[in-house]
Parts: C-alpha cells; sequence; structure tokens
C-alpha cells in the first residue's frame, strides 16, 4: 500500500485547517476547520498520526486516521504541546505564575496519558527554554532537568527518579537518538577562571572521574549547540559568545567543535573567519555540512575527520537543510538575505536549480523528500504573508497570499516515520507546473544626479568564490588585468639574479592579490612565469 500524501497545518488569523499534500493541494477533511484568532499552539506525534492543538480554552487531541476526538483537556493557558516518541504521553506547558502574595505557583507542566487522558505528572517548570522533557525513541528513558542537574526517569514511571547527573551548573543537556546504549551530552559552563566543556555520557554510568565518553573543554563560550548524528556516534558543538571583544563582528564569536562517543575531539577549521550561521548532519551520519563566515558566506561539507568533502563556494546563504534521505542538500539566504536558494546533489555535487523565495521566513522539507515548503510568517514579516510548495527542481507547484486583512502564523508539514517514502532517483528537468513562475524584482541601484547620463560600469562589493568543482584551472587564455600588466612591464627585464629578488617578486604577486580582476584566476607561478 502506498503512503498516503503528508498534510499540511495552517495557523493564522483565518483560523486553523489543514490542506492536502501534492498533487491536490484541496482543504482536507481530517480536520474540520477551527475559525478565529484563539488557537495559540498545535502539534503532531512524531508518526502523524496524532494531531493536539489548544483554542484557548481547551486542549484537544483527535486521530488524524480515524478522524475522531480522543480526549479534551482544560488548560485554556496552554502555549506549548510535545507529543512523545511513541504516543504514549502529551507534554504540555503552561506559563508559570505565582500569587499576590508571594506564594509559590502550581505545577505548569503537565504530563497526561493519551490513553486514558489521565495526568501522570506535574511539574513546576519556570522557563519555557527546555521546557519539554526529553525521551529516548523507546520511552524507556525520560529525562529532565531540575536546578542544575539532569533527573532520568524509566518507563514513564515519573514518581520516581530513577538516576541522576550532576556536575556543577549543568546548563544544558541533549539525549541521543537511537536505540541503547543510551548517550547524553551535557553543557557546563565556566566560571572563576575555569573553561567551559561539554561531555558525553552512557546511561547509567555516572560515577566516578573516568566516567565520561568523551570530553572537550573551551573557553570562549556563553552559551552552546548540541547536535547529535542519527547513529549517535559523534556531536557537534557550536560554541558562542554574546560579544565579539575583537569587535569583528556584531554576532559575537563562534567556534565549531567535533566530538565523538570514541574519545576523538577536535576543533573544526573553517577557511574563512566570521560567524556561524548554521550547522546540519546529513542522515547517513558520516558528514556534515557548515554555513560561515563573512558575507558572501561560504559553505562547506566535512567528513567525520574534519576534512573538508566539498567546498560550495561563496554566496547570500545563512542556512542548510538537507532532505530526508540525505541525497539533496538546499543552502539558502532566509532573513535579512533575498531567499535564494541552491538546491545540490550531494551524491554528484550538481547543482540541480537556484529558486529564489523572496522574503520567507520558514522553510521544510515535506517528508517525502520531493517537495519544500517556504511561508512568510507573522511576527516575523507582517506583510505578504503566505505560503508556496516547491518541487526540488524549482518549479512552484501551490501557492497561497493570505488576504491583505489577515496574518499567517505557522504552517508546517505532517511528519511521517523515516523509510515510509522510499528515496526516488534525482531529476535536474523542472517539473510541469500550472503556477506560473515567479522572476524576483531586481531593484536598480541609486545612482547619484552627477553620474546619471555616464555610462554604468560594474562593480561589486564582494566577489563571489564558486564551487570548487566549477573554478577554472588554468589562467593561462586569461588577459592579465590593468595592476598586473603596469607590474609586468616594469618588471620583464631580466630573470632573477638571486633569490632576494625571486623573493620580492612573490611579495609583490601577494600584494596584488586583492586587487586582481573577478575573471582572473592566475597562480603565483603563473604570474612568475609572465614576468620571464
Amino acid at each position: 500500500m502506498a503512503p498516503s500524501t503528508p498534510l499540511l497545518t495552517v495557523r493564522g488569523s483565518e483560523g486553523l485547517y489543514m490542506v492536502n499534500g501534492p498533487p491536490h493541494f484541496t482543504e482536507s477533511t481530517v480536520f474540520p476547520r477551527e475559525s478565529g484568532k484563539n488557537c495559540k499552539v498545535y502539534t503532531f506525534s512524531k508518526d502523524g498520526t496524532l494531531f493536539a492543538w489548544g483554542n484557548g480554552e481547551k486542549v484537544n487531541i483527535i486521530s488524524v486516521i480515524n478522524k475522531g476526538l480522543l480526549h479534551s483537556f482544560d488548560l485554556p493557558k496552554a502555549v506549548c504541546l510535545e507529543f512523545s516518541p511513541k504516543n504514549t504521553v502529551l507534554a504540555t506547558w503552561q506559563p508559570y505564575t505565582t500569587s499576590k502574595d508571594g506564594t509559590a505557583g502550581i505545577p505548569n507542566l503537565q504530563l497526561y496519558d493519551v490513553k486514558t487522558g489521565t495526568c501522570l505528572k506535574s511539574f513546576i517548570q519556570k522557563k519555557t527554554q527546555n521546557w519539554c522533557p526529553s525521551w529516548s525513541e523507546d520511552e524507556t528513558l525520560c529525562a529532565r532537568n531540575v536546578n542544575n542537574e539532569v533527573h532520568f526517569f524509566e518507563n514513564n514511571n515519573f514518581n520516581t527518579i530513577a538516576n541522576k547527573l550532576h556536575l556543577q551548573k549543568i546548563n544544558d543537556f541533549v539525549l541521543s537518538p537511537g536505540p541503547q546504549p543510551y548517550k547524553v551530552a551535557v553543557y557546563v559552563p565556566g566560571s572563576k577562571g575555569a573553561p567551559s566543556f561539554v561531555r558525553l555520557y552512557q546511561y547509567p554510568n555516572f560515577a566516578g572521574p573516568h566516567a565520561a565518553l568523551a570530553n572537550k573543554s573551551f573557553f570562549k563560550a556563553d552559551k552552546v549547540t548540541m547536535l547529535w548524528n542519527k547513529k549517535a556516534t559523534a556531536v557537534l558543538v557550536i560554541a558562542s559568545t554574546d560579544v565579539d571583544k575583537t569587535g569583528a563582528s556584531y554576532y559575537g564569536e563562534q567556534t565549531l567543535h567535533y566530538i565523538a562517543t570514541n574519545g576523538e575531539s577536535a576543533v573544526v577549521q573553517l577557511p574563512k573567519n566570521g560567524p556561524i550561521y548554521d550547522v546540519v548532519w546529513n542522515s547517513s551520519s558520516t558528514e556534515f555540512c557548515a554555513v560561515y563566515g563573512f558575507m558572501p558566506a561560504k559553505a562547506t561539507i566535512f567528513n567525520l575527520r574534519c576534512d573538508p568533502v566539498f567546498d560550495f563556494g561563496t554566496g547570500p546563504r545563512n542556512a542548510a537543510y538537507y532532505s530526508p534521505h540525505g541525497h539533496i542538500l538546499v543552502l539558502a539566504g532566509f532573513g535579512n538575505l533575498r531567499g535564494q536558494m541552491e538546491v545540490w546533489d550531494v551524491k554528484n555535487y550538481k547543482l540541480i536549480s537556484k529558486p529564489v523565495a523572496s522574503d520567507s521566513t520558514y522553510f521544510a522539507w515535506c517528508p517525502d523528500g520531493e517537495h519544500i515548503l517556504t511561508a512568510t510568517c507573522a511576527p516575523r514579516l507582517r506583510v505578504n504573508n503566505g505560503y508556496k510548495i516547491w518541487h526540488y527542481t524549482g518549479s512552484i507547484l501551490h501557492k497561497y497570499d493570505v488576504p491583505s486583512n489577515a496574518e499567517l502564523w505557522q504552517v508546517s508539514w505532517q511528519p511521517f516515520l523515516d523509510g515510509v517514502f522510499p528515496a526516488k532517483t534525482i531529476t535536474y528537468q523542472a517539473v510541469p507546473s500550472e503556477v506560473p513562475s515567479e522572476e524576483p524584482k531586481v531593484a536598480t541601484a541609486y545612482r547619484p544626479p552627477a553620474l546619471r547620463n555616464k555610462p554604468i560600469t560594474n562593480s561589486k562589493l564582494h566577489e563571489e568564490e564558486p564551487p570548487q568543482n566549477m573554478k577554472s584551472q588554468s589562467g593561462n587564455d586569461k588577459p592579465l588585468s590593468k595592476q598586473l600588466l603596469k607590474i609586468k612591464g616594469s618588471m620583464k627585464l631580466r630573470k632573477p639574479q638571486s633569490r632576494k629578488q625571486e623573493v620580492t617578486r612573490v611579495q609583490i604577486w601577494h600584494l596584488l592579490l586583492p586587487h586582481r580582476a573577478h575573471h582572473e584566476t592566475l597562480s603565483l607561478s603563473q604570474f612568475l612565469g609572465t614576468l620571464r
């Protein structure tokens, strides 16, 4: 039996409703539209069979398969919802409040049994950050960060703490994906001159000085982001400082670290200075892509030895997205960039398409690995709200623009488990579409009055570097720039008679590097050859 098409859930001032996925894009009957502006939150279960939402009065759960209401809870202030991996527990979070007399507030994190609808446990969780407990994929293990230590529960028995991981001021932790043995990465910020560190442990081996599987310490870290690969063999750590003391970057300073469960660790050497915008693992767990450096940013794929595998050159980009099957990579520039996307076949390192999704604030791959969702949502942008469904070859298959007096707040795909949709052969020919393609509006550059009647000269603030497989291999047939011609004429007198003269020429070549023409790919040896 072929898998069903993923649904699309839309939440905005027009209400909450679902749309059938490609190729139909009609409103779905699975979920009757709920009108009004009171829906604050919704979520799917990991396999997409259950759907929960809060409408400002109650939190409801329905079965997507049977289209029936399963449970309804009186939680008018719920703003966060999350299902456990096997649909056993629904976690809900409401903002924490205290009474006027200063007494402690009531528990605001509730865990409900999805089968019976009973509340299994309630906790006090003051912060929204990391509000949801973390489960292992088989739900044997569940963990929470409580008062700078990690509490572990087993088999969803929340009345008994099965184990604790206590280190001085644990700030964050991430439970590994996949089956047993379970692993956990913990981050402890530095204090009093001591460095920050990330350690990897295997549950439940936490005791003793040598219990950690791996340890990586660093001084420049006000916060970290920890990313496990799918096979739980390694963690990527993005260490960030709030302020760059050198003044080179407004975004602070970032470094990228690699930590493996076999004890190996390394600093990933990034060839270009500047912020680290995004880092993402391939689903194969054998490589990862980093987008980094001052604009135009570089994008590079690294292997598990942290060696560069492929360099995509530079461009207006700040995000990377692997397809669910890991065979396609999208490099994109959203937010304050124009929305340019590059779709790459990462097996053959071949460019598939270069669509442009202007003003996009959201991107998501469809679970089928063929379609892409981009959206412009409020409050990030309150004008031109709407969403588009693309094929990865660059065709727009469906487009919806919200009326000018309405807003789009959230849109997302119905999730499916891995393996439901088989990987298909990559095609490079754009698929046919009834939606006309949109040509991006090219704004003309401002020209001062004194230059408006004169010929336009092409100039760029930044020269973009092409991908490594598109770089010219020889510069013999390229014309020399005016600067090099001038130097060549003054130096082409005779061959250097000493090592000192040869070094002088090398130094001149390096001084000319920033002034070379964009089309010129002259190497050092080729430049010296032209002087003889």
